[in-house]
């Protein structure tokens, strides 16, 4: 386990529940992960009246060591998840409209996929199997970073004031206030 990253395929379950407003015919979360699945292409595995849970399909859980910061601090939360970003293809009202982007367990790129608005990100709490998978990598991997104070130079560059102001005015009181406007007055 000395690779910079290491990959396992997780299989998403997505459910499919009817929509509380006129305008969004289906509600679609994904509810579950399936650690080690095969491939699949949006086959149902449960009914239960209107509500469907498909394997929507697998992707790979990539963990890289330079990222172990970030999975410790997914895994100290009061529940370590997983987060799967999908986007909508289209109306949200077809299986083929839901494509699936990535399912990481860092819960800052969570946060930036959440940032942009054109994903929906769903949290997922993590297996334990995973939970160990990730704690092994990062026990492997992690180093921490240690904090190093900047240290400022003694010279000040701050005692001399270029670009303040207005240069035409010709007063060392107010120097932000813009010169007035001469007026003509046409008779």
């Amino acid at each position: 386990m000395n690779s910079r990253s290491i990959s396992m395929p997780i299989g998403i379950v997505v459910r499919r529940t009817p929509g509380v407003t006129k305008w969004a015919k289906w509600n679609w979360k994904a509810v579950a992960v399936l650690p080690g699945a095969g491939p699949a292409d949006w086959e149902e595995m449960r009914r239960e009246g209107d509500a469907v849970e498909y394997h929507a399909g697998t992707l790979p859980l990539e963990l890289y060591r330079t990222d172990t910061e970030a999975y410790l601090a997914g895994l100290t939360c009061e529940v370590p998840s997983l987060f799967v970003v999908m986007r909508n293809a289209g109306s949200f009202d077809d299986l083929k409209d839901i494509d699936l982007l990535l399912i990481t367990a860092s819960p800052y790129d969570a946060q930036d996929y959440c940032d942009s608005g054109e994903e929906a990100v769903e949290v997922i709490p993590m297996p334990r199997a995973i939970m160990a998978w990730v704690s092994e990598f990062i026990h492997t991997h992690h180093e921490d970073e240690v904090f190093i104070k900047r240290v400022r130079d003694k010279k000040f560059n701050d005692t001399v004031e270029d670009g303040i102001g207005d240069q035409r005015i010709k007063q060392t009181t107010d120097v932000y206030r813009a010169p007035a406007r001469k007026t003509e007055f046409i008779q």
